[in-house]
């Protein structure tokens, strides 16, 4: 049994003094205890504890290229032109390299407030499409980084097998990413084993409506099923205005119209971005219980346009955050943008505060983590409770430092909210535990300055080979 005292803690109900908090050695919490004692040898928080934040999308391999497609590349960049040089970069990376890039990438997560990632997996191949002699090695490179950095891990191969709607056949560059539907099966009864023995998931990531026909959707997601009834499905949709247009063009309907319309969206789904429903799509989707992966820093960085928070709430809906092309590798940040988004595009001020929580970082810490849990699959929330710091789910916690020039002096809620929009020159985290295991101590990870070196070696190359 181990346990941590905090004068502060950000439960499910919100905050409470004087908290002990016990797990077991397999990294369950196993007691909650507001107005508690201290007893004698328990570690004391170094400052308020709030729990780990899940972070739903992210495409590791994209973290060595953030910053270098900051410039006009055609007269109107978009989304689709950042795309053509993604692919550039992506036909680059060798497994060695992707395990360096994402090494460092879940060590930053880590002294960020993240303590588990949702890795959307594409790039499965040789840098000629032609699958490896294991072909589980790039998957496998993406596991073995996150058992080094000891993140939780939801590992989402994913399936893509054309390059636009109505089947079209998959352009040149997107050789790497190709596989059959029994071929994905089979890739996820392989890695299964390697993933469990980290205590992570595999789930499922149908990339996109236009690069999955509607007869491979249906059969991947049956298949999946059979393997695993609980495991998550995380799909791309409704992100960019020309997605919509193709759509409708193909169909006669909008993406998440259509998806709701042809395949069993439920509570294991992730609708990642969502970024342009109508407002019966809002509210149908809302109410399948599927979660919003909203992904701000990277949705502003491409251009891709403002969720309608408030609209999806009011519908019930549940969301969480994601860092998705890694423009940013912050939590808090995250949350920021997201806010900052709705302020930009209402003319209003704490949009995603709560009537019962007027706070709005604790509003939104809370309904990100709670969304999260439920998109990663992974008992940080689930089925026998609420998410975070509760009897039942896995011990994924973050001390703020209490004496950062942000939060010092402070009362706990004000401290988070300092932590959310007012601390960002230097971070406020001083401690993270996954499965209570200390990963951040001082704000640093053991790993920090190995991973570091070996992140840059690695882009360097990426870059080199081009």
């Amino acid at each position: 049994m181990s346990q941590i005292f905090a004068a502060n803690a950000l439960l499910p109900t919100g905050w409470a003094r004087d908290v002990l908090i016990a797990w077991d050695g397999t990294g369950r919490i196993t007691a909650v205890t507001p107005g508690a004692q201290r007893p004698e040898g328990a570690a004391i928080a170094p400052g308020p504890v709030i729990p780990g934040m899940p972070n739903l999308h992210s495409h590791a391999f994209q973290r060595a290229f953030a910053g270098l497609t900051e410039y006009r590349a055609e007269s109107q960049d978009s989304f689709w032109s950042w795309r053509n040089l993604m692919y550039r970069f992506a036909a680059r990376i060798t497994p060695e390299s992707l395990e360096a890039i994402a090494t460092w990438l879940y060590v930053e997560m880590l002294e960020a407030g993240y303590t588990s990632v949702c890795e959307f997996h594409y790039v499965h191949h040789d840098q000629d499409g032609t699958p490896y002699a294991d072909d589980a090695t790039l998957s496998l490179a993406l596991l073995r980084a996150a058992g080094n950095a000891g993140i939780g891990i939801t590992l989402l191969p994913v399936l893509y097998q054309t390059s636009g709607f109505g089947a079209k056949p998959p352009r040149a560059d997107q050789a790497r990413f190709i596989r059959s539907t029994d071929n994905m099966l089979s890739l996820l009864e392989r890695i299964a084993p390697a993933a469990q023995a980290l205590g992570g998931i595999v789930g499922l990531a149908p990339h996109s409506l236009r690069a999955v026909p509607p007869d491979s959707l249906a059969a991947a997601v049956q298949g999946l099923t059979a393997l695993s009834a609980q495991a998550p499905i995380h799909i791309h949709i409704a992100e960019q205005t020309q997605e919509v247009e193709d759509c409708i063009a193909w169909s006669g309907q909008r993406p998440v119209q259509w998806l709701l319309d042809h395949a069993p969206v439920d509570e294991r789904w992730c609708l990642v971005h969502a970024t342009h429903m109508t407002p019966l799509e809002y509210q149908d989707a809302a109410r399948t219980g599927a979660v919003a992966g909203i992904c701000p820093t990277t949705e502003a960085n491409l251009g891709d346009g403002i969720f309608d928070m408030p609209l999806w709430l009011q519908h019930g809906g549940r969301w969480g955050v994601g860092s998705d092309s890694h423009a940013c590798v912050n939590a808090a940040e995250e949350l920021l943008m997201l806010e900052y988004g709705q302020r930009l595009s209402l003319r209003q001020r704490n949009v995603l505060a709560s009537r019962s929580q007027t706070d709005v970082a604790t509003a939104m810490m809370l309904q990100a983590v709670q969304g999260g849990a439920q998109a990663s699959g992974r008992t940080v929330g689930g089925p026998a409770g609420p998410a975070g710091l509760a009897v039942g789910q896995q011990a994924d916690m973050v001390a703020l430092d209490a004496q950062h020039v942000a939060l010092a002096g402070l009362p706990a809620p004000s401290m988070l909210s300092s932590h959310v929009f007012g601390s960002h020159r230097t971070s406020a985290i001083d401690s993270l535990w996954v499965a209570g295991v200390q990963r951040v101590a001082q704000g640093r990870h053991a790993l920090h300055d190995a991973a570091a070196l070996a992140f840059v070696a690695a882009r360097s190359t990426t870059i080199a080979a081009g």
